[in-house]
């Protein structure tokens, strides 16, 4: 009996460990490596973008002067009615008055289409920017091992970051050089100026 029940004693306890050696421990580490851009600074010293704002800018201001010259050109034709209303027949009255609140109608509807030309020249070149720098991003990613870049900046939802992630200036100086290139025609390794971010 005392044999029997030491047997079992010993395969109870022999199946247990062989049990706990089947199941494999779940320890997985993950590890990545990752850098970060500060978008602001990326945008405020990207000459394509620079250079763009300034033509929207300035397209903007010539659009703006276009629509002052018409409803300045509409001011005067009100003031003309006004100072002449009393030397006119009714008819004639009406018929100015009519005449004057259509193309009062049409500057609105100009100054709209001139806001809308506006809203989708500045579309146009976001979405270009969004490209040519998410483009750069994932060559200048593959080039240097990362497998994550991320968005930086106050409002963002990286709260720490160390400095060695930081790669804005080196995004920038690689944009800048590319623009530069596509400006001019010339065609050279587009390289990334800085080590590898681990």
């Amino acid at each position: 009996m005392l044999v029997a029940v030491g047997v079992l004693y010993y395969l109870h306890f022999e199946g247990k460990k062989q049990t706990d050696q089947d199941e494999p421990e779940v320890t997985q580490t993950l590890e990545y490596t990752i850098g970060y851009i500060n978008a602001d600074s990326v945008l405020k010293n990207y000459d394509f973008f620079k250079e763009m704002q300034e033509k929207l800018q300035k397209k903007g201001e010539k659009l703006e002067v276009e629509y002052q010259n018409r409803a300045q050109g509409l001011q005067k034709e009100v003031n003309d009615y006004q100072r002449n209303v009393n030397n006119l027949t009714i008819g004639q009255a009406k018929a100015l008055e009519e005449n004057l609140m259509k193309k009062q109608q049409n500057l609105r509807l100009y100054q709209e289409s001139l806001a809308q030309e506006l809203m989708k020249e500045e579309s146009k070149v976001n979405r270009e920017l969004y490209e040519k720098v998410t483009a750069f991003i994932e060559e200048y990613s593959n080039k240097n091992g990362l497998e994550m870049v991320v968005k930086y900046n106050q409002g963002s939802d990286v709260l720490y970051a160390n400095n060695g992630m930081d790669i804005t200036q080196a995004v920038i100086s690689g944009l800048n050089k590319q623009y530069k290139e596509g400006k001019t025609g010339t065609t050279t390794d587009t390289k990334a100026d800085t080590a590898k971010v681990e």
